[in-house]
């Protein structure tokens, strides 16, 4: 295939947010939609593709001397990963139709926000397909001065503090990742063939000893950070707090998946003896990050905390998958990587509804909203049950897939794990039994009294006929994985654990 999609995939919202930017009032607004729309039908489309094995992959020199490369890949990994992105950032822009209405607000127009929005998206999307590690680093920098608007201009009384605290956290892992990222450039060099191609860099074998390790750290602490794990998790439940609820689905719903998608491209690819070295640190890593999200979920008072802790008690699940190393723990940690992206856009997007019409997100100041907002609440439940992986959900899918798998290795951290899933429970319908249900509110009454308009209920039907469809017929997303968990496998040199069958006369 000669036609160059994957690049005009990523430049038709960046030249969006050009347009968007130029444009005021309800002109921006709809320049911003249209070109979100025109990406998403890019986007399906090369999915599509992809899922069906048709390759168009585009690959141009950049920088000869240092073996650099426009280098963008199409396999299914990546197109999951920009299927998850073009669904979920139209959503997000009808969402926050309203977000810069009010001009004494001091906090930018609603054009100025789509804009933003679309420029993450072409940076985030070019990080998903890029297959040249240099390009990948750039982008990977690049989607933090989007964000970082995002999360400062639009939001609560400490957006400033939340936005600098990202920052400084992502730049960290950025400034880590670089000396990496430099090293396996200089080690491939050595070889006598200069490049960051990700193929390349596997095949020169530069996972060896101490400095092999020590450049595997660089790119999984920036990853951990990202994703993000426990200990450096902190910046997550600050920025979603503050952020306005579009921003922080933005950021936890897709460039989070930046973390966990660049292990499984990276990590494994480059440095799979490292990787194995490494699994049993990173693997109580994630049971602790299971654990510990789902506790500090519970004891949560703010709604927006509450979704930001259940999300590290998620990525802790699909980091367990990724390095149970069996071929089921590690599609379904891809699988899982695309429905927490729709169960956290519904379930901040269904919170920031509520919080804006209450003007607070505390758990204390609601209560029988599903008395005075039936729909509301009912979409609030289903995407909570969609968040603690109920049966008949997409998630709970990809959730069974990732415990099934991990046993077969790692039974004992599997079973840690599993006490996620209990916790979830206690978490989610704690939130709203504490907010939906029992007496209507004097704040209640007065706040919130009109349901769901249709524009809101336009934002989240989507995202809940997603979660149920896929739920019962997970087929044609699953099915694709199935390529990239067996690369990974094969990366790492592994297969699969023996099922051994015992059976009677």
């Amino acid at each position: 295939m000669t036609f160059p999609l994957l690049t005009l995939l990523g430049l038709v919202p960046l030249v969006g947010a050009l347009v968007t930017f130029a444009l005021k009032g309800a002109a921006a607004k709809y320049a911003g939609i249209a070109f979100s729309l025109v990406t998403l039908a890019m986007g399906v489309w090369a999915f599509a593709l992809s899922a069906s094995g048709t390759g168009f992959d585009e690959r141009y020199t950049w920088i000869r001397a240092i073996g650099a490369h426009w280098s963008l890949g199409s396999d299914t990994l990546s197109m999951t990963m920009v299927l998850l992105t073009v669904i979920v950032v139209p959503i997000v822009l009808l969402a926050e139709w309203t977000i810069g209405d009010d001009p004494e607000s001091g906090r930018g127009s609603t054009g100025a926000f789509f804009a933003l929005a679309l420029m993450l998206e072409s940076f985030a999307l070019y990080c998903f397909m890029a297959t040249d590690t240099l390009l990948f680093y750039l982008f990977f920098e690049a989607t933090l001065i989007p964000m970082y608007f995002l999360i400062g201009r639009w939001g609560g009384p400490k957006r400033g503090q939340a936005a600098l605290k990202f920052l400084l956290y992502s730049l960290a892992g950025g400034l880590v990742m670089l000396f990496s990222v430099v090293g396996v450039g200089a080690e491939a060099a050595k070889t006598g063939q200069a490049s960051f191609l990700v193929s390349d860099l596997a095949a020169a074998n530069i996972d060896q000893g101490t400095w092999g390790r020590l450049l595997f750290l660089g790119f999984f602490i920036a990853f951990a950070i990202k994703a993000p794990m426990v200990p450096v998790h902190t910046w997550l439940p600050d920025t979603a707090e503050q952020a306005s609820p579009g921003s922080s689905t933005l950021l936890v719903g897709i460039l989070d998946k930046i973390g966990t998608f660049g292990m499984l491209r990276f990590c494994l690819a480059i440095f799979p003896d490292s990787s194995k070295w490494a699994t049993p640190v990173i693997l109580v890593l994630a049971v602790v990050s299971v654990i510990y999200g789902a506790l500090m979920a519970i004891g949560s008072r703010d709604l927006l905390r509450l979704v930001s802790y259940t999300s590290i008690s998620h990525f802790g699940i699909m980091v367990l998958g990724i390095f149970a190393f069996t071929s089921t723990s590690i599609q379904g940690s891809i699988f899982y990587m695309l429905n927490h992206g729709f169960s956290t856009a519904a379930l901040f997007l269904v919170i920031g509804f509520l919080v804006k019409r209450r003007g607070s997100a505390q758990i204390s100041a609601f209560g029988g909203v599903q008395k005075t907002a039936p729909v509301l609440a009912g979409l609030f439940l289903v995407a909570g049950l969609s968040a603690l992986s109920l049966p008949g959900t997409s998630s709970f899918i990809s959730e069974y897939m990732v415990l099934a798998g991990s046993w077969q290795r790692q039974p004992i951290f599997t079973a840690i794990a599993v006490l996620g899933m209990v916790l979830s429970a206690l978490y989610i319908l704690l939130a709203y039994q504490r907010t939906m249900t029992g007496p209507v509110t004097e704040q209640t009454e007065t706040h919130v009294s009109v349901d769901l308009n249709l524009r809101e209920r336009a934002v989240l039907v989507p995202l809940v006929a997603l979660l149920l469809v896929f739920g019962f017929y997970p087929k044609p997303l699953v099915t694709p994985l199935e390529q990239p968990a067996k690369e990974a496998m094969s990366h790492v040199d592994m297969t699969d654990p023996e099922t051994v069958v015992k059976g009677g006369n």
